[in-house]
């Protein structure tokens, strides 16, 4: 068995029109799929991230809404994005625009949280920031 890169990542959501705000419109992602339930509500909304993969944003199958992870819990810490180590100034300014500004970096990596409190990070690792 052979694995391959990133195939998707799904975020189930509370707000998913707040959220698709953030990462279509916010940061650029474009729409590849929007999908709806069997009543005709949206359900998930897919955004591409290269040529292959995309992150899937879904509303919880359930009504039932759970409180936030805190960064030292188990479980998925960050998703981290790819940006070039040119545009870093570039993320930070936009990130600063649409009310999500950078919270913590090191040398390589930018690090914001979306509306509903996800870590999201933007790094360029192995180029170091001059």
């Amino acid at each position: 068995m052979k694995l391959g890169g990133v195939h998707h990542l799904a975020l189930v959501v509370r707000d998913l029109a707040a959220m698709t705000r953030f990462y279509a419109d916010g940061l650029g992602l474009a729409v590849v799929r929007r999908w709806d339930d069997a009543a005709g509500a949206p359900r998930a909304v897919w955004l591409a991230l290269d040529d292959h993969a995309f992150l899937a944003l879904e509303r919880p199958a359930s009504a039932e809404t759970r409180g936030r992870r805190a960064d030292g819990d188990e479980g998925w810490h960050a998703v981290a994005l790819s940006i070039a180590r040119e545009e870093r100034e570039a993320v930070r300014e936009r990130l600063r625009a649409i009310g999500a500004p950078v919270e913590r970096e090191s040398p390589y990596t930018l690090y914001a949280r979306d509306p509903e409190g996800n870590l999201v990070a933007f790094s360029h690792y192995p180029d170091a920031a001059p």
